[in-house]
């Protein structure tokens, strides 16, 4: 089952239940209250969201208006993409797969269409097995969850150097995004503001939003076969699995710990940031 079938399918059995699951949003905490909007205002966007005005460790504050987290864009509508057109958005890193994309066409209008960097890949929710997901507990489902993140951290290398690259060169605004905006990109944007030196604790914030924003109503209907499969799910597996939880991400983090010289080797070897290229980073995307 792929990736975004496993989405689809959660999300309308999500819808079906009367939204039983009792989900948890993220406390907003001093991190993440600011005069701007985290959220974009778009009819048919999908936890769309501004990576600005975390402050750093120094002190600066990531500029607001550059970088942009979000899940599929095939929901956007002419008055989105008009929006989206004010921003301004120059480079987009899609992180979806080849059947995703195929599946969920985003169609930007021909004079405002931006880079699109995207590889062919067929996904694999990172090896993660879902065929006894059904007498899961919410626990096992959460510690089955974790262990595919240090995968997505692996087979998503790559994808994350090129984006690296990308804001190196200053081709921005830049959005990037996977099917729901919470997994590979929740990995994506920790890179990101971990590279900008924004706070670990506040890294974790910004990633447990998409309990508060990532919407699985507006998800499209999958095939019978998969919302049968996620029909019968423990409500607490399947919040597991359409949800964050800090457990994930710092399953992440973990493994750059663990690497030669932490957070700064990591980014050196794993992602060619040296000293020279964070630098670079922090003077364009903080003030």
């Amino acid at each position: 089952m792929t990736i975004r079938k496993l989405i689809i399918a959660g999300a309308l059995a999500f819808t079906a239940s009367g939204a039983a699951l009792a989900w948890q949003a993220a406390p907003q905490s001093p991190a993440v209250q600011e005069a701007h909007s985290r959220l974009l205002p778009l009819q048919g966007g999908q936890n769309f969201r501004d990576l600005g005005g975390y402050r750093t460790r120094d002190g600066r504050t990531v500029r607001w208006g550059v970088l942009f987290r979000s899940g599929a864009m095939n929901g956007l509508t002419p008055t989105d993409f008009a929006y989206l057109g004010k921003l301004g958005i120059r480079t987009v890193c899609d992180f979806r797969s080849t059947q995703e994309r195929n599946a969920a066409p985003v169609r930007w209008p021909g004079n405002m269409t931006p880079k699109i960097l995207a590889d062919d890949y067929r996904m694999d929710m990172a090896g993660l097995d879902f065929s006894n997901a059904a007498g899961w507990t919410g626990e096992q489902a959460r510690a089955a969850m974790a262990s595919s993140y240090p995968r997505i951290l692996e087979q998503f290398n790559g994808q994350y150097r090129r984006m690296f690259e990308q804001l190196l060169a200053g081709h921005v605004p830049l959005a990037f995004n996977c099917s729901a905006g919470k997994d590979r990109t929740g990995v994506a944007a920790a890179l990101i503001l971990t590279a900008l030196d924004v706070p670990r604790e506040t890294v974790v914030e910004d990633y447990l939003l998409s309990n508060r924003y990532f919407d699985p109503k507006k998800a499209i209907v999958g095939d019978g076969a998969a919302m049968q499969a996620w029909s019968k799910l423990p409500p607490q597996v399947l919040q597991a699995l359409m949800g964050v939880d800090r457990s994930y991400i710092e399953a992440v983090f973990r493994v750059i710990d663990a690497h030669p010289g932490g957070a700064k080797g990591y980014l050196r070897d794993r992602l060619g940031l040296g000293r020279t290229e964070l630098a670079r980073l922090r003077q364009r995307y903080t003030e």
